[in-house]
């Protein structure tokens, strides 16, 4: 199954440490924390990643396209021009870096990339969270509720969308970013199948808004429940605090 991840972001919250580069290259522990979300699904099995890139997003491009020579050891026989790989990075992904437009909405980006999937279901996550979420439980969830969309629902710690839930795992109702911040909040993995991109109109379809909350309306949008570690990377504090674990070496989103 493939994971979408969205990556278009500027990062215009988190400028202390974003500076020029898009906000998923903002590293944690040395590491973007693209790297990090990506690491958290391979450790299931998930290793094939379909990026949608925005905002600077040749930035992302570039770090996977020259990764093994970043993650590696060289060897640099100057007179042969030759180059040795000595302990070589043992990341076995595929990424597929996908340009979907430098305003486009975070719907819009979906549509985008829908010539690449393949399956009937894929994954789908935002560029600036790590969770410590069970993703093969999420998935067989979706698959034995029917719906057509799946989404983990998490503790709030305020700003994000708000879900209500209904009977038999349904959500009954969504509202995203509301004033009054209680209860369950869209932690942002997703499992779809690849008929919710006839819900997307074009590039400025906010995914969050209309697809939402007419999958929710129809009774297609089921919940997972993850009460554990969920933390997203929005402010300078949350980056702190994701800096502060890893230097402490917890980092539940691993394993």
């Amino acid at each position: 199954m493939k994971v979408v991840i969205l990556a278009g972001g500027r990062g215009t919250r988190i400028r202390e440490v974003s500076n020029d580069k898009p906000k998923p290259m903002v590293e944690i522990d040395d590491r973007p924390i693209i790297w990090h979300i990506m690491a958290s699904y391979a450790r299931f099995g998930l290793k094939d990643f379909i990026v949608c890139l925005g905002y600077k997003g040749h930035m992302i491009a570039d770090y996977f396209r020259n990764y093994r020579e970043r993650n590696s050891d060289l060897i640099v026989d100057l007179g042969s021009e030759k180059v040795s790989f000595v302990n070589p990075c043992e990341e076995d992904w595929k990424i597929t870096l996908v340009q979907t437009g430098l305003n486009t909405m975070t719907g819009g980006r979906i549509k985008r990339v829908a010539k690449y999937l393949d399956d009937d279901d894929f994954c789908l996550t935002y560029g600036d969270a790590v969770s410590d979420v069970d993703i093969p439980s999420l998935i067989e969830q979706h698959n034995s509720s029917g719906s057509k969309a799946s989404v983990t629902a998490v503790r709030p710690v305020g700003r994000f969308g708000l879900l209500s839930l209904g009977p038999n795992n349904r959500v009954s109702s969504f509202m995203e970013k509301p004033e009054a911040e209680d209860g369950w909040i869209n932690g942002g993995f997703f499992v779809l199948k690849q008929s919710v991109i006839d819900y997307i109109g074009g590039d400025q379809t906010i995914w969050e808004r209309d697809p939402l909350e007419r999958l929710a309306a129809e009774n297609e949008l089921s919940v997972y429940l993850h009460n554990n570690f969920w933390q997203c990377m929005d402010t300078y504090r949350d980056w702190e605090l994701l800096n502060k674990m890893c230097e402490n070496q917890h980092r539940p989103w691993l394993g």
